[in-house]
């Protein structure tokens, strides 16, 4: 599964003087464990999320595609002055990081983006009844304006969860096995997980990808249940169930990360 792209600290960060835009501005604070502060660049501020983990070796970067933010993991033993040189001490990374993200896709009314693979174009109907439906090539949204985004959300949520469940659980039966529970997030590290106890979670997301690309992400998680590693039996029992592995894992590669610009706020 595709990871966060992340930098990691690597030696003992030098404090180097930087130009006034670089300087890292506070804009909340939380708890003694994370913070949010801003990092104004050139052309935008970026979010930072400062995250203190006691399990983390060193200081990582990582790009949040879903939030267009950057989260900076820090060891118990790193301050939080040290977390931030080695911020500023890599803003050309996250220049070139965030630059690399691709336009945002709110779900309001014309938007066009893509179910199942297939696209569809949002319209919005005020005086209509009911919620969300889908006709066609089009998703039709009932009621106020304002309620579009994220009624569309929630409509394909609970197609992703309708989809997914149903998969997973005929998957499972095929090789003997049973699925617990099944959970979707909206998660921005990998796609799909399971753990030792029969516990599936998805993103939400993949009801955006290709139907072949769905199959493969469940079709992974499900083999799982039987091989918790991945070894050539897990390989086997995965092409087992799904004909389109490779095909699945080129198009993640290459598209996975684009399924995040849709229903960001511009």
């Amino acid at each position: 599964m595709p990871k966060t792209k992340e930098i990691r600290e690597k030696r003992r960060i030098k404090l180097k003087k930087r130009p006034a835009r670089s300087r890292v501005s506070s804009s909340a604070r939380m708890d003694e464990s994370q913070d949010v502060q801003l990092l104004a660049l050139a052309e935008r501020d970026v979010p930072l999320i400062f995250k203190q983990d006691r399990r983390a070796q060193r200081i990582i970067l990582r790009l949040d595609y879903g939030a267009s933010r950057i989260v900076v993991v820090r060891p118990k033993r790193t301050s939080r002055h040290e977390a931030r040189r080695f911020v500023l001490n890599n803003r050309g990374w996250i220049e070139e990081r965030i630059d690399q993200l691709p336009e945002a896709i709110p779900f309001v009314h014309g938007a066009t983006i893509p179910f199942l693979g297939l696209p569809h174009r949002i319209r919005h109907q005020p005086n209509a009844r009911g919620v969300v439906w889908c006709e066609g090539e089009e998703i039709h949204v009932a009621g106020h304006k304002e309620h579009v985004g994220r009624r569309v959300t929630e409509w394909l949520r609970m197609e992703a969860r309708r989809e997914i469940e149903a998969k997973a659980r005929a998957k499972a039966e095929q090789i003997g096995k049973q699925v617990r529970r099944v959970i979707l997030r909206d998660t921005t590290s990998r796609w799909g997980s399971c753990s030792t106890d029969g516990q599936l979670s998805f993103s939400w997301r993949l009801i955006l990808a290709p139907k072949h690309v769905l199959d493969y992400v469940i079709s992974h998680e499900v083999a799982h249940l039987r091989e918790m590693n991945h070894g050539p039996r897990f390989w086997r029992l995965c092409r087992d169930m799904c004909r389109s592995v490779s095909a699945a894992r080129d198009w993640l590669d290459q598209n996975g990360t684009d399924l995040y610009r849709y229903g960001r706020k511009v």
